[in-house]
C-alpha cells in the first residue's frame, strides 16, 4: 500500500526545487491546473506547461510531452485523470526529476512500481499549492 512521504520530506522537495513541469496544465484561467500553477509561479517556481493542445500558458511555452523538455525538471506535477498516471510515470521514468507529484484526486497504484528504479520521490493525491502553503 502506497503512502506519501512525511511532511519533512515534502518540505525538502519544495524548498530544494525551482522548476515544475505541469502535465495537463490548461491555458484557461478558471481551471484548477492554471490557478495552482499560477500560484506556484508567483511563489517563485519556473512552470513548464506540458499539454499538446496549447502553445503557451502563464507566459511559458507549452511542450507536447515531458520528453521534449531540454532543461532540468525538479518536480513533475500531474493534472490528468488517474487512469493516465501510469503512462505519464513511464515517460517521467526517463527523466532525472526529484519528484513525481499527482495532484489532489490523482492516484494510481501502479506508479510506485513504474518508478521504482528512479530516484524520484512519489507524492500522489496531494495538492502542491496546499502543501507549499502549509509547509513552504
Amino acid at each position: 500500500m502506497f503512502t506519501n512521504p512525511d511532511e519533512e520530506q515534502i518540505r525538502k522537495i519544495l524548498n530544494d526545487s525551482k522548476t515544475i513541469a505541469v502535465v495537463g496544465l490548461s491555458d484557461k484561467p478558471h481551471r484548477t491546473s492554471y490557478q495552482v500553477s499560477q500560484a506556484m509561479q508567483k511563489a517563485g517556481y519556473k512552470i513548464i506547461p506540458v499539454n499538446p493542445t496549447i502553445t503557451e500558458t502563464l507566459g511559458e511555452k507549452a511542450y507536447d510531452s515531458l520528453g521534449e523538455i531540454s532543461q532540468s525538471i525538479d518536480i513533475i506535477n500531474v493534472f490528468r485523470r488517474s487512469s493516465y498516471l501510469p503512462t505519464v510515470a513511464k515517460e517521467a521514468s526517463l527523466l532525472d526529476a526529484k519528484a513525481f507529484w499527482g495532484q489532489q484526486g490523482v492516484y494510481h497504484e501502479d506508479v510506485p512500481d513504474i518508478l521504482k528504479d528512479s530516484q524520484m520521490t512519489i507524492i500522489m493525491n496531494n495538492c502542491i499549492k496546499v502543501a507549499h502553503a502549509v509547509l513552504g
